[in-house]
């Protein structure tokens, strides 16, 4: 049976690779629903190419645009658009996008007890609990799509869970691993973007570089899997070859490895519990690799990986307040307004100001969510 899929993000990096899962595997899966944000040229060839149902745009006069051109496809724009889409009839719902705009469409979808494959590590970060209670009480699936959380997963496989003792993340330390605190002074945007190992989209390579990615995960990790975060660790390595890691009680550590490719995680959560063959894939060559380094994580070094810990340590909204900041941090970095080493700053400063508020609803977490980046905007002034 052919699986329908719907995709929110589908020109982003994550979107364009998981349109890739769907070009090469069409007796497997279709795509009948996708969201495009701005890029109308993407928009434009995935139409022509995969004939879906619906599609969301993020301006309206494009959305007009489009609807004269192809009458027979349903074009919705905006904030409104993007539940239409994750509300549309499919097997699997992939959150793609970037930031917490992908929180209301995901909840939205999983109360009808869809399988999501969650890509929007800012939906678990931002509010996690709603949406892993919500997906419970509505037996929605929820199916990890980045590499690590991919990666655990397929660790923890037929294992007993609680058997397990240890979560071990591998962090590949971004483009500015080798780099002092000293030397992060004056690195620009340009240097920032160069990441050594994957190709991705500007945003995700900042984090990367700042390692508030990983912080992300650790929080994710935490939220998919239910460990304390006492019970998971962050490694070093450099190579991008171990996804991550599974300790359990008897010392076994089980370890999910393959080439730095989002493809393989994209695929297996659309696949799951199957896996199908990856015909043009690069093969995993050990021998020729010849040795794997990995080194103790420096929290002092990659400051915004400890103050990610801390705000899972304290929960609540904290954990919302660590992603708003970030992304209104980012923005600003982007744009040349701010030194890279002013995010961490400003995401620890709007983390000092805040005070938690343990059990939030939707209603709570998007306020504390707008406060906060209207306050780190104001840090400028």
């Amino acid at each position: 049976m052919v699986k329908k899929i719907t995709l929110l993000g589908a020109t982003g990096s994550i979107g364009v690779q998981t349109a890739d899962i769907i070009r090469e595997h069409p007796h497997e899966f279709k795509l009948v629903g996708f969201s495009a944000g701005k890029n109308m040229d993407i928009t434009r060839n995935l139409i022509a190419e995969f004939k879906p149902e619906i599609v969301c745009v993020q301006r309206k006069e494009d959305a007009k645009d489009l609807a004269a051109e192809y009458p027979a496809v349903a074009i919705v724009s905006g904030a409104e658009g993007l539940i239409d889409i994750a509300v549309y009839e499919a097997d699997i719902l992939v959150n793609a996008v970037l930031g917490s705009v992908g929180l209301e469409p995901t909840l939205e979808a999983i109360k009808l007890g869809r399988t999501i494959a969650i890509a929007n590590k800012e939906t678990l970060v931002t509010a996690g609990h709603l949406v892993m209670e919500s997906a419970k009480q509505f037996g929605a699936a929820i199916l990890p799509v980045d590499s690590e959380h991919s990666a655990l997963f397929q660790a923890l496989n037929g294992e007993k869970k609680d058997q397990a003792s240890r979560l071990i993340l591998t962090a590949s330390g971004g483009s500015f691993r080798d780099l002092t605190r000293e030397q992060l002074k004056n690195v620009t945007v340009q240097d920032a973007l160069n990441h050594p190992n994957w190709s991705m989209g500007s945003k995700i390579t900042i984090d990367s570089a700042t390692m508030v990615n990983k912080g992300l995960e650790v929080i994710e990790a935490h939220i998919l899997f239910d460990f304390a975060y006492a019970d998971i660790d962050v490694v070093l390595h450099r190579e991008s070859i171990i996804h991550s890691m599974v300790e359990f009680q008897d010392t076994s550590v089980m370890a999910q490895l393959g080439t730095p490719d989002m493809r393989v995680p994209i695929q297996y959560a659309l696949s799951y519990p199957d896996r199908l063959p990856r015909e043009q894939a690069k093969r995993l060559n050990l021998a020729e690799i010849g040795k794997l380094n990995f080194q103790e994580m420096d929290y002092t070094r990659f400051r915004a990986l400890q103050l990610a810990f801390d705000a899972g340590v304290a929960g609540g909204t904290m954990t919302t307040v660590l992603n708003a900041a970030n992304e209104q941090a980012v923005a600003l970095f982007l744009n040349e307004e701010i030194k890279f080493l002013e995010i961490e700053e400003m995401i620890e400063r709007a983390m000092d100001q805040h005070e938690v508020i343990a059990t939030p609803d939707l209603e709570t977490i998007l306020h504390v969510d707008a406060e906060t980046r209207k306050s780190v905007k104001n840090m400028l002034k």
